[in-house]
C-alpha cells in the first residue's frame, strides 16, 4: 500500500494550487473542462493518473483499440503543464546532447531517437486533423537564435548535421540579416530555422484531445487525486481516492512535473521538477511590431542554457517565456515576473511600455539521464510510465502517451530503446532541489562568456 503525504511533493505548496496558473492567458481562450470526481469503485481494462498530453494520448489509442479506460486526475485536464506551457510543438523531449546519446546508447539507437522527435510532431498534427481540433497553430518549424557572435558562427555549422539526421533544409541567418526577416533585436547574433514543428494553443488542443477521448469511451473523472495504490496477489491495481476507487488491469502514471514522491514509491527521488514561467502583453498594432522590427510569427528561443522562449500569437501578443525560480512563494513569483519583464525589455526595447496583461508558472520535469521516459515501472507487473520532456512535452509528451498505448497493446510505433531505460535517482535524493539555485548560477555565469 502506497500513501501520499504533505512531505510527498519537492516544492511548497503553492507550486500545486491555483495561485500559479491564475492569471494564465490560455484559460481565458477556452472554457475550463469540469469532469466529475470519481464517486464508487469502477472496474477497467487500464488507470491512468493524470489527464494531460501523455495521458490522453494513451487513453485514447487504447480506446481506440477497443479497452475500457478511466483517467483519473487531481484538478482537471490540462491543468498542469499541458494546460499552461508556451505552445511549441517541436523537436526536443532530451536535454542530452545528440553525441551523448550516441556515446551512451549507439548510432542506431540515437537516430531512432531522433526520428521519434520527428514522428512526435507529426503525431500532434495528425491528431488536430484527425479530431477536428482547432488550436490557432501557426509558424514554420522553430528558430534558435544566438545570444553571443560565437555561437551564431557556430549556427551555420549546424545545417548539414540537420541535414543528415532529419533529412530537411535548415535555414541559416546570419546577424546582418536578421531585421529583414522581422527578428530585429539587439541580443542576437544570428538564427538557424529548422522546418519542423508549429505554434498553438496549448489549452485549446489538451481540451480537444479530452473531449476526443471521450468520444471513444474514456471516462475522465477530475478532482480525483489518487491516495493510495495497492496491487493485489492478482497482480490487479486498484488507486484509491478520497470518493471512490479503480480496479485495473493496466496502471500507467503520466504526471510528470507534479509527481508525487511516493506514488508509485518506485517513482521517489528520479524526477526534478524545474518551474517555467511566462508573461503575455496585450494586443499591439502593427506599428507597434513595426516600431521594434519583430514581424515574424516564427516560435523561437535562445541559446542561453537557461534558455527564453517567445512568439507572436494570433492577435499579436507576445508571449515570452524562462526559467529562473527555485521556490514556489508568493515573493519568487512576483520576483520571478519582474525578471521576466526586465528580460523582455531589454530583448524588445520599443515594446517597455507595453503592458504586461498575464503571468503565470508551471512545473516541467528532468530525469538525471535528461532523456524522456516511456517504458515498464520495475518492480510492477502491468505498470507503466512516461514523463521527463525537459520543458518540450507538447510533441514528445502526447507521442510518449502513444507510444505506452502500443506497449500495451503489443501494436504501434516502437519505443526508442533509451526511453525504456528506468529512470536514474538523483544523488541528492529528497535534497535534489537544494542543487536548482548553484545550478543557475553556473548556468548563468555560462550564459554570460562571450
Amino acid at each position: 500500500m502506497t500513501n501520499t503525504s504533505k512531505g510527498a511533493r519537492l516544492y511548497e505548496d503553492m507550486a500545486y494550487g491555483p495561485a500559479p496558473i491564475a492569471n494564465s492567458f490560455w484559460r481565458t481562450t477556452v472554457p475550463a473542462m469540469d469532469c466529475a470526481a470519481l464517486h464508487g469503485a469502477v472496474r477497467c481494462d487500464t488507470v491512468i493518473i493524470g489527464a494531460g498530453y501523455t495521458g490522453l494520448n494513451a487513453a485514447l489509442a487504447l480506446a481506440e483499440a477497443g479497452q475500457d479506460v478511466v483517467v483519473l486526475d487531481a484538478n482537471q485536464p490540462g491543468w498542469g503543464a499541458s494546460g499552461r506551457n508556451g505552445g511549441f510543438c517541436c523537436l526536443g523531449g532530451a536535454k542530452a546532447k545528440a553525441k551523448t546519446l550516441v556515446k551512451r546508447h549507439g548510432a542506431e539507437d540515437a537516430l531512432a531517437y531522433a526520428t521519434a522527435e520527428r514522428d512526435s510532431v507529426d503525431h500532434v498534427a495528425a491528431l488536430l486533423e484527425r479530431h477536428g481540433i482547432d488550436a490557432d497553430t501557426h509558424s514554420k518549424g522553430e528558430t534558435l537564435l544566438a545570444h553571443t557572435p560565437r555561437r551564431g558562427k557556430a549556427l551555420a555549422g549546424e545545417v548539414a548535421h540537420i541535414r543528415d539526421t532529419l533529412g530537411v533544409e535548415a535555414e541559416y541567418l546570419p546577424a546582418e540579416a536578421l531585421p529583414e526577416h522581422g527578428f530585429n533585436s539587439p541580443e542576437f547574433h544570428g538564427a538557424l530555422t529548422v522546418p519542423i514543428g508549429f505554434a498553438l494553443n496549448p489549452m485549446k488542443y489538451v481540451t480537444g484531445l479530452a473531449r476526443a477521448a471521450m468520444a471513444a469511451g474514456v471516462r475522465i473523472f477530475g478532482q480525483s487525486a489518487v491516495n493510495a495504490i495497492d496491487t493485489g496477489p492478482t497482480g490487479a491495481h486498484r488507486l484509491s481516492t478520497e470518493t471512490g476507487e479503480v480496479t485495473a488491469r493496466n496502471l500507467i502514471v503520466a504526471t510528470n512535473g507534479y509527481s508525487s514522491e511516493n506514488l508509485p514509491p518506485w517513482l521517489a527521488g528520479r524526477v526534478l521538477p524545474v518551474q517555467s514561467s511566462i508573461i503575455v502583453t496585450r494586443p499591439m498594432s502593427d506599428d507597434e511590431l513595426k516600431a521594434q522590427g519583430w514581424t515574424t510569427r516564427q516560435m523561437a528561443y535562445d541559446s542561453r542554457h537557461l534558455l527564453h522562449y517567445f512568439r507572436l500569437l494570433p492577435e499579436n501578443r507576445m508571449l515570452f517565456g524562462l526559467r529562473a525560480a527555485y521556490r514556489a512563494t508568493p515573493a519568487m513569483h512576483a520576483d520571478t515576473e519582474r525578471r521576466a519583464r526586465g528580460d523582455f525589455d531589454r530583448f524588445f526595447p520599443a515594446w517597455q511600455n507595453v503592458e504586461t496583461e498575464h503571468f503565470w508558472s508551471g512545473l516541467v520535469a528532468l530525469s538525471r539521464s535528461l532523456t524522456p521516459f516511456a517504458g515498464p515501472i520495475p518492480g510492477m507487473n502491468n505498470a507503466w510510465g512516461a514523463m521527463c520532456y525537459h520543458g518540450n512535452g507538447v510533441a514528445m509528451g502526447s507521442y510518449a502517451g502513444r507510444l505506452l498505448a502500443a506497449q500495451i497493446t503489443g501494436t504501434g510505433p516502437a519505443t526508442p530503446g533509451l526511453m525504456r531505460e528506468p529512470l536514474r535517482r538523483f544523488e541528492l535524493g529528497s535534497w535534489r532541489r537544494l542543487a536548482l539555485p548553484a545550478a543557475y548560477g553556473w548556468y548563468a555565469l555560462q550564459d554570460m562568456m562571450p
